[in-house]
């Protein structure tokens, strides 16, 4: 009789053989709840995709560097912010220059020291992420595994990157390159810098088609990770954004 008895299919151990990081990236495109099942696992590897965007974020770089020029970055910053440009009219010539010299150095730092920036900037919002979905929502994720959560669904981003790239080698105009927007992927894209109103360029700006699909993975693979619904995760993924939005927003306004 034993014999005959069906037997129950044994679950993957947790932290046991899952899929591989390349699994992983690529299920986050075409399957991403495969992904974040198997981080829930316990298989929380993330230095492939941390690897991935700063790769694109060097690629993207070296097209502004040949094709724009960091002088030019900064020159269009200024001007694209009349209060900045007033203020740097008012310095003598030669604190001007070393304004500008300063300026140059700190954007085109940023992104040489980008992958410290990134590390930096997702440990952080891990911390907020994690402490909301577990305290208010119930959930019983590791902070590991949102950490690794973030990193696969900023995958999208190097989409964002990899157009503005091609944008730039397709023949964009230097003289009206704008770092802050450097993609056609949101509304703020299609206005005018100069004529619009700042706050509702920020807001525009953050309508933007890659921001809302990777919020949408984050969203997702916090609820798995955490064990919890679905529309928790996006309450909190999206509760937050909206904080952010609305910080942006209203600073936009303020120095409007």
């Amino acid at each position: 009789m034993s014999d005959l008895e069906v037997q129950p299919v044994a679950e993957p151990a947790p932290g046991g053989p899952g899929l591989s990081q390349l699994q992983r990236v690529t299920n986050t495109f075409s399957a991403p709840s495969k992904t974040f099942e198997d981080i829930k696992r316990g298989n929380k590897s993330w230095w492939l995709p941390f690897v991935l965007i700063v790769v694109v974020t060097y690629i993207l770089f070296a097209a502004i560097t040949m094709k724009i020029g960091w002088g030019t970055v900064v020159d269009n910053t200024i001007r694209m912010d009349p209060k900045a440009e007033a203020r740097m009219a008012q310095l003598p010539a030669e604190q001007r220059e070393t304004a500008n010299k300063f300026t140059l150095y700190a954007v085109e730092g940023s992104f040489i020291a980008s992958p410290l920036f990134v590390l930096a900037g997702v440990a952080l919002l891990t911390l907020g992420l994690w402490g909301t979905i577990n305290f208010v929502f119930g959930g019983k994720a590791s902070y590991g595994s949102i950490f690794s959560v973030w990193f696969y669904a900023s995958l999208p981003g190097l989409i964002k990157s990899l157009l503005g790239t091609v944008v730039i080698f397709a023949g964009a105009t230097p003289e009206t390159f704008n770092i802050k927007n450097f993609a056609p992927t949101n509304v703020a894209a299609f206005l005018p810098v100069m004529e619009t109103n700042k706050a509702l360029y920020s807001l525009a700006s953050s309508l933007d088609v890659i921001t809302i699909w990777t919020l949408v993975l984050l969203g997702m693979g916090t609820a798995i990770v955490a064990k919890v619904k679905r529309s928790s995760g996006y309450i909190a993924v999206f509760g937050w954004w909206a904080i952010f939005v609305l910080i942006g927003v209203g600073w936009a306004a303020a120095m409007g």
